[in-house]
């Protein structure tokens, strides 16, 4: 019925087989944005947000995430992931939240990479929203990936 590979001969959702193909060394990297006033960016630089440290619970938040993607996009596989890294890079609008995922197995880390850096900007919005309700999160985007059948793949 269609060329996607989540949806069976009749159009249903299914789960794809991934059990043949062989286990490689995958590694994916993600980004996003969020910006804000200056006064939001400023609190999360310092360190001064009533909620605490922004960009520390951030990292955690993404690095979780990461590890439970499979449980939050739906016909995800469980990876086990080997690396997982949050890199945060606040600047006088905003922060950059920059996600880079690895494991050796039969499937790609795309989607968790994807999904740490969209939880990561969330639980900054989140931690500075009494400063700023109008933050925008943005602009994600998979920058990389290595590894798989489909090879590498660059922005």
């Amino acid at each position: 019925m269609s060329d996607l590979t989540h949806l069976d001969d009749t159009g249903a959702a299914r789960m794809v087989d991934v059990g043949a193909k062989d286990a490689t060394q995958r590694e994916a990297v993600a980004t996003g944005r969020i910006t804000m006033s200056a006064e939001a960016a400023t609190a999360i630089a310092q360190g001064t947000a009533k909620k605490g440290d922004v960009l520390a619970v951030a990292r955690v938040a993404g690095i979780m995430a990461a590890k439970r993607t499979s449980d939050l996009i739906p016909l995800c596989h469980p990876l086990p992931l080997t690396k997982v890294t949050i890199d945060l890079a606040p600047d006088p609008t905003g922060v950059t939240v920059t996600a880079t995922c690895a494991c050796t197995g039969l499937t790609g880390v795309e989607m968790e990479a994807l999904t740490a850096t969209s939880v990561a900007l969330l639980t900054i919005y989140d931690m500075a929203k009494a400063i700023d309700k109008a933050m925008i999160v943005s602009d994600i985007k998979l920058v990389s990936k290595t590894g798989g059948k489909s090879g590498d793949y660059r922005a």
